[in-house]
Protein backbone atom coordinates (compact mmCIF):
# COMPACT_ATOMS: atom_id res chain seq x y z
CA UNK A 1 0.00 0.00 0.00
CA UNK A 2 1.11 3.53 -0.88
CA UNK A 3 -0.62 6.43 0.71
CA UNK A 4 -0.59 10.15 -1.44
CA UNK A 5 0.74 12.95 0.86
CA UNK A 6 0.77 15.58 -1.67
CA UNK A 7 -0.26 15.91 -5.09
CA UNK A 8 -1.41 18.76 -7.93
CA UNK A 9 -4.31 18.10 -10.75
CA UNK A 10 -2.98 15.60 -13.66
CA UNK A 11 -1.21 13.06 -11.37
CA UNK A 12 -2.46 9.86 -12.84
CA UNK A 13 -1.44 5.83 -12.44
CA UNK A 14 -0.50 4.75 -15.83
CA UNK A 15 0.87 1.94 -17.91
CA UNK A 16 1.68 1.57 -21.62
CA UNK A 17 -1.67 1.86 -22.65
CA UNK A 18 -4.85 -0.33 -24.11
CA UNK A 19 -3.98 -0.33 -27.71
CA UNK A 20 -6.58 -2.07 -29.98
CA UNK A 21 -9.73 0.00 -28.97
CA UNK A 22 -9.77 2.60 -31.15
CA UNK A 23 -12.41 1.34 -33.22
CA UNK A 24 -14.95 2.13 -30.40
CA UNK A 25 -13.45 5.46 -29.62
CA UNK A 26 -11.51 4.51 -26.58
CA UNK A 27 -8.22 5.90 -26.90
CA UNK A 28 -5.06 4.31 -25.48
CA UNK A 29 -4.22 6.54 -22.75
CA UNK A 30 -0.39 5.30 -21.07
CA UNK A 31 2.49 7.04 -20.08
CA UNK A 32 3.24 10.53 -22.19
CA UNK A 33 6.94 8.82 -21.72
CA UNK A 34 7.04 5.12 -22.19
CA UNK A 35 10.80 5.18 -22.31
CA UNK A 36 10.85 6.12 -18.76
CA UNK A 37 8.06 3.77 -17.32
CA UNK A 38 9.62 0.49 -19.24
CA UNK A 39 13.20 1.40 -17.64
CA UNK A 40 11.61 2.25 -14.15
CA UNK A 41 9.77 -1.36 -14.73
CA UNK A 42 12.53 -2.94 -15.88
CA UNK A 43 14.77 -1.28 -12.42
CA UNK A 44 12.28 -2.16 -10.11
CA UNK A 45 11.98 -5.60 -11.79
CA UNK A 46 8.57 -5.60 -12.95
CA UNK A 47 7.02 -6.15 -16.08
CA UNK A 48 7.93 -3.09 -19.02
CA UNK A 49 4.02 -2.71 -18.70
CA UNK A 50 3.15 -2.84 -14.85
CA UNK A 51 1.72 0.45 -13.82
CA UNK A 52 3.03 2.99 -12.30
CA UNK A 53 2.54 6.91 -11.29
CA UNK A 54 3.09 9.74 -14.17
CA UNK A 55 3.43 13.07 -12.14
CA UNK A 56 3.14 16.06 -14.02
CA UNK A 57 1.92 18.67 -11.41
CA UNK A 58 4.67 19.02 -8.53
CA UNK A 59 5.38 18.67 -5.54
CA UNK A 60 4.29 15.46 -4.91
CA UNK A 61 5.04 12.81 -2.25
CA UNK A 62 3.94 10.02 -0.96
CA UNK A 63 4.32 7.36 2.21
CA UNK A 64 5.01 3.71 1.55
CA UNK A 65 3.09 1.01 3.63
CA UNK A 66 5.49 -1.90 3.59
CA UNK A 67 8.98 -2.60 2.43
CA UNK A 68 9.56 -2.26 -1.20
CA UNK A 69 11.62 -1.23 -4.35
CA UNK A 70 11.08 2.16 -6.00
CA UNK A 71 12.58 3.85 -8.90
CA UNK A 72 12.01 7.70 -10.08
CA UNK A 73 12.68 7.78 -13.75
CA UNK A 74 11.83 10.85 -16.45
CA UNK A 75 12.10 14.35 -15.54
CA UNK A 76 15.58 15.35 -14.30
CA UNK A 77 15.78 16.57 -11.11
CA UNK A 78 16.55 14.25 -7.68
CA UNK A 79 14.03 12.31 -5.87
CA UNK A 80 14.08 12.74 -1.82
CA UNK A 81 13.55 9.47 0.69
CA UNK A 82 12.68 10.85 4.19
CA UNK A 83 14.76 14.12 3.39
CA UNK A 84 17.50 12.35 1.98
CA UNK A 85 18.19 12.86 -1.64
CA UNK A 86 18.88 10.24 -4.37
CA UNK A 87 19.85 9.95 -7.86
CA UNK A 88 16.79 9.49 -10.67
CA UNK A 89 17.21 6.43 -13.06
CA UNK A 90 18.06 4.48 -9.85
CA UNK A 91 16.21 1.71 -8.13
CA UNK A 92 16.55 1.79 -4.43
CA UNK A 93 14.95 0.16 -1.48
CA UNK A 94 12.12 2.01 0.75
CA UNK A 95 11.30 1.00 4.74
CA UNK A 96 7.78 1.18 5.94
CA UNK A 97 6.52 4.42 6.57
CA UNK A 98 8.90 6.54 4.37
CA UNK A 99 8.16 9.54 2.22
CA UNK A 100 9.15 10.19 -1.14
CA UNK A 101 9.54 13.48 -2.43
CA UNK A 102 9.37 15.20 -6.04
CA UNK A 103 9.99 18.57 -6.60
CA UNK A 104 9.45 20.70 -9.78
CA UNK A 105 12.10 19.75 -12.29
CA UNK A 106 14.68 22.14 -13.59
CA UNK A 107 13.55 21.48 -17.21
CA UNK A 108 11.62 18.63 -18.10
CA UNK A 109 8.18 17.93 -17.46
CA UNK A 110 6.88 14.33 -16.15
CA UNK A 111 8.55 11.89 -13.55
CA UNK A 112 7.60 8.37 -13.28
CA UNK A 113 7.21 6.62 -9.96
CA UNK A 114 7.50 2.71 -10.19
CA UNK A 115 6.86 0.21 -7.11
CA UNK A 116 7.91 -2.97 -6.93
CA UNK A 117 5.06 -5.06 -7.64
CA UNK A 118 3.35 -2.24 -9.71
CA UNK A 119 -0.10 -0.52 -8.38
CA UNK A 120 -2.66 -3.15 -8.23
CA UNK A 121 -5.81 -1.22 -9.64
CA UNK A 122 -8.50 -2.84 -11.74
CA UNK A 123 -7.32 -3.61 -15.18
CA UNK A 124 -10.24 -2.15 -17.69
CA UNK A 125 -10.23 -3.44 -21.18
CA UNK A 126 -6.67 -4.63 -20.63
CA UNK A 127 -4.89 -1.58 -19.44
CA UNK A 128 -4.53 0.12 -15.58
CA UNK A 129 -4.03 3.57 -17.55
CA UNK A 130 -6.22 6.19 -16.49
CA UNK A 131 -8.81 7.84 -18.82
CA UNK A 132 -9.16 11.07 -17.82
CA UNK A 133 -11.44 11.94 -20.64
CA UNK A 134 -13.77 8.83 -20.23
CA UNK A 135 -13.37 9.12 -16.38
CA UNK A 136 -12.45 5.17 -16.21
CA UNK A 137 -9.28 2.92 -14.90
CA UNK A 138 -6.70 3.98 -12.94
CA UNK A 139 -7.42 5.18 -9.52
CA UNK A 140 -11.04 5.57 -9.85
CA UNK A 141 -10.62 6.96 -13.19
CA UNK A 142 -9.76 10.59 -11.85
CA UNK A 143 -6.55 12.38 -10.60
CA UNK A 144 -4.72 11.60 -7.20
CA UNK A 145 -6.07 13.30 -4.25
CA UNK A 146 -4.16 13.98 -0.42
CA UNK A 147 -4.98 10.78 1.41
CA UNK A 148 -5.88 8.42 -1.29
CA UNK A 149 -4.47 4.69 -1.00
CA UNK A 150 -3.47 2.40 -3.45
CA UNK A 151 -2.75 -1.08 -3.40
CA UNK A 152 0.36 -2.53 -4.79
CA UNK A 153 0.79 -5.86 -6.54
CA UNK A 154 3.24 -9.17 -4.73
CA UNK A 155 6.78 -8.18 -4.89
CA UNK A 156 7.63 -11.20 -2.64
CA UNK A 157 9.97 -13.09 -5.06
CA UNK A 158 11.69 -9.95 -6.48
CA UNK A 159 15.28 -9.39 -5.70
CA UNK A 160 16.92 -7.05 -3.64
CA UNK A 161 18.66 -4.06 -5.03
CA UNK A 162 22.25 -2.77 -3.67
CA UNK A 163 22.00 -1.07 -0.62
CA UNK A 164 23.25 2.33 -2.61
CA UNK A 165 20.82 1.58 -5.50
CA UNK A 166 21.17 0.32 -9.23
CA UNK A 167 21.30 3.34 -11.69
CA UNK A 168 21.16 3.41 -15.35
CA UNK A 169 22.40 5.73 -17.91
CA UNK A 170 19.64 7.98 -18.70
CA UNK A 171 18.58 7.19 -22.72
CA UNK A 172 18.95 11.13 -23.17
CA UNK A 173 22.97 10.54 -22.16
CA UNK A 174 22.58 6.67 -23.26
CA UNK A 175 20.89 7.84 -26.94
CA UNK A 176 22.94 11.09 -27.46
CA UNK A 177 23.88 9.57 -30.91
CA UNK A 178 20.67 9.07 -31.79
CA UNK A 179 18.59 11.63 -30.28
CA UNK A 180 20.09 14.92 -31.42
CA UNK A 181 20.17 17.89 -29.03
CA UNK A 182 18.47 20.95 -29.07
CA UNK A 183 19.34 23.79 -31.87
CA UNK A 184 19.30 27.37 -30.27
CA UNK A 185 16.97 26.43 -27.50
CA UNK A 186 14.78 24.16 -29.93
CA UNK A 187 13.71 20.84 -29.44
CA UNK A 188 14.01 18.56 -32.53
CA UNK A 189 10.94 16.02 -33.44
CA UNK A 190 11.40 13.99 -36.23
CA UNK A 191 8.44 13.33 -38.36
CA UNK A 192 7.42 11.68 -41.69
CA UNK A 193 5.31 13.82 -44.10
CA UNK A 194 1.28 12.62 -43.46
CA UNK A 195 -1.50 11.79 -45.93
CA UNK A 196 -2.44 15.08 -46.68
CA UNK A 197 1.05 17.08 -46.98
CA UNK A 198 0.42 17.49 -50.23
CA UNK A 199 -2.18 20.40 -49.65
CA UNK A 200 0.26 22.05 -48.70
CA UNK A 201 2.09 24.44 -51.05
CA UNK A 202 5.69 24.30 -51.57
CA UNK A 203 6.52 20.89 -49.96
CA UNK A 204 4.90 21.96 -46.88
CA UNK A 205 7.87 24.66 -46.29
CA UNK A 206 6.08 26.48 -43.96
CA UNK A 207 5.80 23.81 -41.12
CA UNK A 208 8.83 22.26 -41.86
CA UNK A 209 11.21 25.89 -41.67
CA UNK A 210 9.52 27.49 -38.73
CA UNK A 211 9.93 27.03 -34.78
CA UNK A 212 6.97 26.49 -33.19
CA UNK A 213 5.84 26.46 -29.37
CA UNK A 214 3.42 24.26 -27.34
CA UNK A 215 0.89 26.51 -26.20
CA UNK A 216 -0.96 26.59 -23.08
CA UNK A 217 -3.80 25.03 -24.45
CA UNK A 218 -2.00 21.72 -24.52
CA UNK A 219 -2.83 18.51 -22.72
CA UNK A 220 -2.36 15.31 -22.56
CA UNK A 221 -4.70 14.85 -25.95
CA UNK A 222 -2.62 16.71 -28.06
CA UNK A 223 -0.49 20.06 -27.79
CA UNK A 224 -1.07 22.84 -29.85
CA UNK A 225 1.28 24.53 -31.63
CA UNK A 226 1.40 28.32 -31.84
CA UNK A 227 3.42 29.85 -34.80
CA UNK A 228 2.69 31.33 -38.44
CA UNK A 229 -0.48 29.73 -39.14
CA UNK A 230 0.00 27.54 -42.05
CA UNK A 231 -3.30 26.63 -44.71
CA UNK A 232 -3.63 24.05 -47.29
CA UNK A 233 -3.91 25.18 -50.73
CA UNK A 234 -7.44 24.97 -51.16
CA UNK A 235 -10.45 24.47 -49.07
CA UNK A 236 -10.54 20.02 -49.01
CA UNK A 237 -14.06 18.33 -47.53
CA UNK A 238 -12.75 15.46 -45.56
CA UNK A 239 -14.50 12.72 -43.79
CA UNK A 240 -13.07 11.84 -40.15
CA UNK A 241 -10.48 9.22 -40.01
CA UNK A 242 -8.45 6.99 -37.27
CA UNK A 243 -5.96 8.85 -35.61
CA UNK A 244 -3.08 7.86 -33.47
CA UNK A 245 -0.22 9.53 -30.75
CA UNK A 246 2.05 11.92 -33.06
CA UNK A 247 -0.20 12.55 -36.06
CA UNK A 248 -0.03 16.22 -36.84
CA UNK A 249 -3.47 17.60 -37.96
CA UNK A 250 -3.65 21.43 -39.44
CA UNK A 251 -7.67 22.80 -38.35
CA UNK A 252 -8.82 25.95 -39.91
CA UNK A 253 -7.10 28.56 -38.03
CA UNK A 254 -3.80 27.16 -39.46
CA UNK A 255 -1.84 26.05 -36.16
CA UNK A 256 -0.69 22.48 -35.88
CA UNK A 257 -2.28 20.18 -33.23
CA UNK A 258 0.10 17.06 -32.10
CA UNK A 259 -2.00 14.20 -30.39
CA UNK A 260 -0.56 13.27 -27.88
CA UNK A 261 -1.22 9.58 -25.31
CA UNK A 262 -4.80 10.66 -24.89
CA UNK A 263 -5.38 11.27 -29.10
CA UNK A 264 -8.47 11.85 -30.21
CA UNK A 265 -9.48 8.15 -32.03
CA UNK A 266 -10.54 9.93 -35.34
CA UNK A 267 -10.55 13.49 -36.71
CA UNK A 268 -11.21 15.13 -40.07
CA UNK A 269 -8.23 17.98 -40.28
CA UNK A 270 -5.77 17.77 -42.67
CA UNK A 271 -2.18 15.45 -41.64
CA UNK A 272 0.70 17.50 -42.63
CA UNK A 273 2.96 14.92 -40.72
CA UNK A 274 2.99 12.04 -38.07
CA UNK A 275 5.85 11.81 -35.34
CA UNK A 276 8.20 8.81 -35.50
CA UNK A 277 7.07 6.70 -32.39
CA UNK A 278 10.68 6.54 -30.83
CA UNK A 279 10.79 10.78 -30.68
CA UNK A 280 7.42 10.72 -28.91
CA UNK A 281 8.68 10.21 -25.21
CA UNK A 282 10.92 13.78 -25.70
CA UNK A 283 7.74 15.31 -27.09
CA UNK A 284 6.13 14.03 -24.01
CA UNK A 285 8.32 15.43 -22.03
CA UNK A 286 8.64 18.72 -23.23
CA UNK A 287 7.01 21.88 -21.06
CA UNK A 288 4.62 24.09 -22.32
CA UNK A 289 6.02 27.21 -23.61
CA UNK A 290 8.98 24.71 -25.36
CA UNK A 291 9.88 25.69 -28.44
CA UNK A 292 10.13 22.66 -31.52
CA UNK A 293 11.42 22.73 -34.67
CA UNK A 294 10.29 19.07 -36.80
CA UNK A 295 13.14 17.64 -39.29
CA UNK A 296 11.42 15.58 -41.93
CA UNK A 297 12.71 11.97 -41.45
CA UNK A 298 12.35 8.88 -43.60
CA UNK A 299 11.02 5.52 -42.44
CA UNK A 300 14.64 4.14 -42.59
CA UNK A 301 15.79 6.74 -40.27
CA UNK A 302 12.52 5.82 -38.07
CA UNK A 303 13.96 2.11 -38.29
CA UNK A 304 17.25 2.67 -36.97
CA UNK A 305 16.52 4.83 -34.27
CA UNK A 306 13.70 2.22 -32.85
CA UNK A 307 16.40 -0.41 -32.82
CA UNK A 308 18.98 1.53 -31.11
CA UNK A 309 16.28 2.32 -28.18
CA UNK A 310 15.85 -1.60 -28.16
CA UNK A 311 19.22 -2.13 -27.91
CA UNK A 312 19.69 0.12 -24.62
CA UNK A 313 16.38 -0.95 -23.20
CA UNK A 314 17.45 -4.29 -23.64
CA UNK A 315 21.17 -3.29 -22.00
CA UNK A 316 19.53 -2.20 -18.98
CA UNK A 317 17.17 -5.32 -18.45
CA UNK A 318 20.44 -7.71 -18.51
CA UNK A 319 22.60 -5.65 -16.45
CA UNK A 320 19.93 -5.42 -13.87
CA UNK A 321 19.11 -8.93 -13.96
CA UNK A 322 22.86 -9.94 -13.68
CA UNK A 323 23.28 -7.81 -10.78
CA UNK A 324 20.09 -8.81 -9.12
CA UNK A 325 21.05 -12.77 -9.52
CA UNK A 326 24.37 -11.73 -7.82
CA UNK A 327 22.80 -10.55 -5.01
CA UNK A 328 20.53 -13.79 -4.35
CA UNK A 329 23.43 -15.41 -4.52
CA UNK A 330 25.34 -13.37 -1.79
CA UNK A 331 22.28 -13.60 -0.07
Amino acid sequence: MIEIVETGPFNTVQDLGRPGYRDIGVSASGAMDPLAMRIGNILVGNEEGAAGIEVQTFPFSLRFGRRTVFAVTGADGDPILDRLELLPWCAYTAEAGQVLELKHPPTLARAYVSIGGGLDVPSVMGSRSTSLRGSFGGNAGRPFVKGDRIALGDCANFAPVPANGLAVIEPAVALRDVFPDLVDGALPVRALPGGEHALFPNDGDAFWSQTWKISSRSDRTGYRLSGEPIKPTASVEMRSHGIVPGVIQVPPGGEPIVQMSDANTAGGYPKIAGVIECDLWRLGQARIGSRLRFLRSTHAEARAVEQAVARYVEDVRTTSEMVKRALKAMA
